[in-house]
């Protein structure tokens, strides 16, 4: 099993899930998170005062899924979240021992 953790643009939130949920993949948690990479922030002007936003807005997606689902899943990621400017995100993916499902009991693949 593979925890995949995308970062991606709140807008494209809805696309995302869609195409997972398309490429059969069942269960999501998102979390709003604020961060930078290479692009560094940016800087507005509000009420003509320039200020710096140092952290911008994203979506955190987390997700489990078997060793099968991970190129879809990964697939289904990248086309739908990418725009083609900086700061589309990034997709990370680990390896998951064990999962059980606590109403249940059940684990690993099933529990999924």
């Amino acid at each position: 099993m593979k925890k995949v953790e995308a970062i991606i643009k709140p807008f494209k939130l809805d696309d995302v899930r869609a195409a997972l949920t398309e490429a059969g993949i069942s269960g999501l948690t998102v979390s709003e998170v604020r961060g930078y990479g290479r692009q560094k922030g940016h800087t507005e002007t509000y009420r003509g005062a320039e200020y710096n936003i140092d952290f911008l807005p994203k979506v955190k997606i987390d997700t489990v899924v078997s060793d099968d689902q991970l190129d879809r899943c990964i697939e289904a990621i990248m086309e739908t979240a990418a725009t083609g400017k900086i700061g589309d995100g990034k997709i990370f993916v680990f390896d998951v021992e064990q999962a059980i499902r606590i109403r249940t009991g059940e684990q690993n693949d099933e529990a999924v």
